[in-house]
């Protein structure tokens, strides 16, 4: 084999031995992303024209991210947040469309107290996306729902799933993305139910702890959002 034979066979391993790494490297970066952003990558790739598009965007996301001052909370500040979660929480029961209504607020505050900036709520999407991706959806339905309800054309079961997505980017958020509950402790649970709404905490045998009991026709079975039993218009809810 001629010298010049050798130097194009070199020349062709060495692009192959770059062209492997390059492919190694985009799907160690796609997987990355995929990783990192979950259900968003796939989102992000929907809304996209195109796979490479979207990465790049998702890739500004991350160094954006990188720039914000992001800190967890106090545990002042954090317990402080979780007595009002529990006063919303109880608003529901007499005025579900101003509750969701503070939700969105209290969540707003805490992202704010964490660092995150809250102009525009696209915004918060693309920034949270980074670090909460998995509770995103949760906040768009949420979003969504209060903005139907600022036009009361929401019903009551509507509201209460507004509050039941709240509170999932709530928790993380409050809690770094622990599994710790809002309000510290494991509410108690008596077949299922959730049987008193003293500030969220039953006893073992189902009892409040301030003395008053409440039915569980009040409150969800599983989340624990209260709820009248009605499926009424927002206009009639409040009233």
């Amino acid at each position: 084999m001629t010298a010049v034979a050798w130097v194009a066979v070199a020349i062709v391993a060495v692009l192959v031995i770059l062209a492997v790494g390059y492919l190694v490297s985009v799907r160690n970066r796609r997987r990355h992303l995929q990783d990192r952003f979950g259900p968003e990558y796939d989102r992000a790739v929907r809304e996209s024209d195109s796979r490479k598009e979207a990465e790049q965007e998702l890739r500004a996301r991350e160094e954006r991210h990188a720039e914000l001052d992001i800190r967890p909370l106090d545990p002042h500040t954090r317990d402080e947040y979780s007595r009002k979660w529990t006063d919303v929480q109880e608003h529901f029961v007499d005025a579900p469309g101003f509750a969701v209504t503070e939700a969105d607020a209290l969540v707003t505050a805490v992202m704010a107290a964490r660092g995150y900036p809250t102009d525009d709520f696209e915004q918060r999407l693309s920034d949270l996306s980074v670090a909460h991706a998995t509770t995103l959806d949760h906040y768009r339905n949420a979003h969504e729902i209060s903005s139907r309800a600022a036009r009361q054309d929401a019903t009551t079961e509507e509201l209460r799933q507004a509050m039941v997505h709240y509170r999932a980017l709530f928790q993380e958020l409050l809690g770094d993305g622990t599994d710790a509950p809002v309000d510290g402790h494991v509410n108690s649970h008596t077949n299922g139910h959730v049987d008193s709404r003293a500030n969220g905490h039953v006893d073992a045998d189902g009892a409040a702890r301030n003395g008053t009991a409440y039915t569980t026709d009040e409150y969800d079975d599983h989340d624990g959002v209260p709820v009248n039993g009605h499926r009424a218009d927002v206009r009639n809810a409040g009233r």
